[in-house]
């Protein structure tokens, strides 16, 4: 039975004390494999003096983690530099934000190679790869020239623009033809994926055997759509646990008679906060009678401030709060709370429930798993309303939320007003489509679905007693 391998940029180990919150991409793996035994491989988090040419090894139960430390340098090409003001920019369709360096580039390609040579002694001649996002395109690549022949699939959490977008990115021509190195590309949606073929076929000259197998130079590759899901009925039973933690106690008491509008993400210009922000504003501009009556919360746990376009984000999200409340605020009642801490799951399944509307209007963005746990989280007799964006993935399967344009606050604020006035019936017969969906496409079926097209249908040796990873 082969085993499995996860490889991604950051490595989260489970918290024995259970404190602490893990971000998308280690939540997800955490729910995936939780059932399966293997390994799990990538950068500690941590700067160090001397590259790492062995990983710290760190066994907790059936899962085996392989630590990589960077140096200073590395992680301001690889991940500051190359990863962060270049691909993902450029993936979210901001060009005027791409800042693409020579120097940067080059350390990206180092930092993969030195992954893909401690990886490859590590790896066993059945092991299964699974790659995860943008930091390591070019992974599967150094792998194959170390002689390995497993099979490698690649995740793609973030969008992949159009073959115009990112043909404008020095050195994209060669990360198309790396991505030909695996085996299986994953990302999430269609619309994703066609990009992602059209360009490696426009760029490489590959050639498009059947609708998803690309065919380039005498190796094939598949690439297609697998929406990320989330843990359902974990997350309803997180909700549905009663208000406990002091924050939602909190909010509750503060509220009084007043609604709740909840938008929760990372301070990041591709979610749209400022923009988003504006779009309450127009709302409360347009229905006076409103004001004291509506409150919206924004949770924004910043990220990258060592970037300089994060900073800058930081600030105007800092101006655009000040101008409103300040405009806007009676006394007793501000129009916005704005925090930047992050909270673990459990408080944020308990403050989407007593939401009535959820803000979810990233710019783009690859699914957005908030949307799928403000759903989640409601109660199923008399759900909120959940308001987002179109350029996000999950307004591909849930389309019986409130589609939007991001950037048009008139119909953002007009879509605020449609759900706060939404009939029960309307909202539970909504919320009920959504919901079947989530279901049928959770996180078990996104990493099955995967891995069982990865390995061919074999199977993927699996632990005897779970070990929840990234906690």
């Amino acid at each position: 039975m082969s085993r499995l391998v996860v490889v991604s940029n950051r490595v989260s180990i489970p918290d024995p004390t259970g404190k602490g919150s893990a971000g998308g991409l280690a939540v997800a793996l955490r729910e995936a494999f939780q059932a399966y035994q293997g390994l799990w491989f990538g950068w500690s988090g941590k700067v160090s003096a001397h590259p790492s040419t062995e990983p710290k090894m760190v066994d907790k139960g059936n899962v085996h983690y392989a630590l990589m430390d960077l140096t200073s340098i590395d992680r301001q090409e690889y991940y500051n530099g190359f990863a962060n003001r270049a691909l993902w920019p450029i993936m979210h369709y901001r060009l005027g934000l791409s800042e693409f360096s020579r120097a940067d580039y080059a350390g990206y390609l180092r930092v993969n190679r030195s992954f893909a040579n401690a990886l490859a002694r590590l790896i066993r001649p059945d092991d299964l790869i699974w790659v995860h996002d943008y930091h390591l395109i070019p992974l599967a690549a150094e792998l194959r020239a170390l002689g390995l022949t497993n099979r490698i699939g690649y995740f793609h959490h973030i969008p992949w623009p159009a073959p115009e977008v990112f043909g404008t990115l020095p050195g994209s021509r060669e990360l198309l033809r790396t991505i030909t190195d695996y085996d299986l590309v994953g990302v999430q949606t269609e619309r994703d994926a066609d990009n992602l073929r059209r360009g490696i076929v426009q760029e490489l000259g590959a050639t498009q055997r059947k609708s998803d197998l690309i065919s380039l130079n005498g190796r094939q590759s598949r690439v297609k759509g697998f929406p990320i899901g989330i843990d359902v009925a974990g997350f309803q039973q997180a909700a549905r646990r009663p208000a406990t933690h002091r924050l939602v106690k909190q909010t509750i008491a503060n509220l009084g008679s007043r609604r709740l509008i909840i938008g929760v993400d990372r301070l990041d210009y591709s979610k749209g906060i400022p923009e988003r922000m504006e779009a309450f504003e127009r709302f409360l501009v347009s229905n006076p009678d409103q004001r004291g009556h509506v409150t919206y919360l924004q949770i924004a746990p910043t990220s990258r401030s060592e970037v300089p376009e994060y900073a800058s984000l930081s600030r105007t999200v800092s101006e655009t709060l000040g101008r409103i409340n300040g405009s806007l605020g009676e006394p007793g009642w501000v129009p916005i709370h704005y925090v930047t801490s992050t909270y673990p799951r459990s408080v944020l399944a308990g403050l989407y429930r007593i939401a009535h509307v959820g803000l979810v209007t990233p710019m783009r963005d690859g699914m957005n798993l908030v949307a799928k746990e403000f759903v989640a989280a409601q109660n199923p007799e008399d759900p909120g309303v959940l308001v987002l964006s179109k350029f996000a993935g999950a307004a591909q399967q849930l389309n019986d939320a409130l589609i939007v344009n991001p950037n048009d606050k008139f119909e953002v604020a007009e879509a605020i007003g449609d759900a706060l006035h939404m009939d029960r019936a309307e909202r539970v017969a909504r919320w009920q489509r959504m919901m079947k969906t989530l279901q049928d496409y959770d996180v078990s079926w996104w990493a099955d679905s995967f891995l069982k097209e990865l390995s061919g249908h074999k199977g993927v040796s699996k632990a005897r007693s779970p070990v929840p990873i990234g906690e």
